[in-house]
């Protein structure tokens, strides 16, 4: 019996050994080796941005702006920013430094990426969420081609077209040295929102104009020029200008080529549109 009295002290004994060789420290921290490793933060933004239609191309003057900012915050000043230069080679590789001690953990940060090419800009379809609440930091990112400012006109100018039909026309003509002009006007609550010009000049060709306006100001042109009445279009020119005056659209069609047409042009064709205005009106402009 008091052999094992004494064994299980002895027992008891190793025991307390061994806790006092513990790795805890008093207050109860890991040390040693076996310490726990706080994850480093993140410092940058990495992936790659591509068209969603492969086949589409842009020009060396392309420009990719990259931003990264807290949309949770109005008003909030980007956490990093970066432009691409010569941004036609796509997909494009990029990385987006940024000071980990800026960040905001409650924010919502996205990436916002805007290829900008001449008039056309793309951008994704849907924000991109990185950095916090779970998000990634790195990511793929597809662009989609917006409508620019001259084909929102465009459009516009032929919905406009299509709902002449049920406005009030008016018609005139003019007959002047080898030029034979006529032209209908169609107005709506009694303002001209279109005018619709055939102009003959007889070996010298013919040309059918479409004016529409917009407050009393020239708004689109499109102008196809034949070589006679009946024939087909040699070239179609097209131009339209935003609510302050600025040209927006300005193409020359010739065939299957499109090309710029020129400002010089495109102001012929504005001075035209106030022209037959003038004339249609009596010089009222309504």
């Amino acid at each position: 019996m008091r052999r094992l009295v004494w064994s299980l002290m002895s027992v008891a004994a190793l025991a307390l050994a061994g806790c006092g060789n513990s790795s805890q420290s008093p207050e109860g921290g890991a040390q040693g080796g076996d310490a726990a490793q706080t994850p480093a933060q993140a410092n940058q933004i990495t992936g790659q941005v591509a068209l969603r239609d492969a086949g589409t191309t842009v020009s060396p003057a392309a420009k990719l702006d990259l931003t990264l900012i807290d949309v949770s915050t109005p008003d909030a000043t980007p956490l990093a920013t970066k432009t691409i230069e010569s941004a036609n080679t796509l997909p494009i590789t990029f990385q987006l430094p940024f000071n980990p001690a800026d960040v905001n953990p409650a924010g919502l940060y996205v990436l916002k990426a805007t290829l900008t090419d001449g008039d056309r800009k793309y951008n994704p379809p849907l924000q991109t969420q990185v950095l916090t609440k779970g998000m990634p930091t790195q990511v793929n990112i597809q662009l989609v081609g917006e409508q620019t400012q001259g084909e929102k006109e465009l459009a516009a100018f032929t919905s406009v077209q299509k709902q002449i039909g049920g406005m009030k026309i008016s018609n005139g003509t003019k007959l002047e040295d080898k030029v034979s002009r006529g032209w209908q006007v169609f107005r709506e609550a009694g303002e001209v929102k279109f005018i619709r010009e055939e102009v003959d000049y007889g070996d010298k060709g013919f040309t059918s104009t479409d004016y529409a306006y917009k407050d009393g100001k020239p708004w689109v042109v499109v102008q196809q020029k034949k070589s006679s009445k009946d024939s087909k279009p040699s070239s179609t020119e097209r131009a339209a200008w935003g609510q302050d005056g600025t040209l927006v659209l300005k193409t020359n069609d010739q065939g299957s080529k499109s090309s710029p047409l020129s400002d010089d042009e495109a102001a012929s064709l504005q001075k035209q549109s106030q022209s037959i205005l003038n004339l249609a009106t009596n010089g009222k402009g309504k």
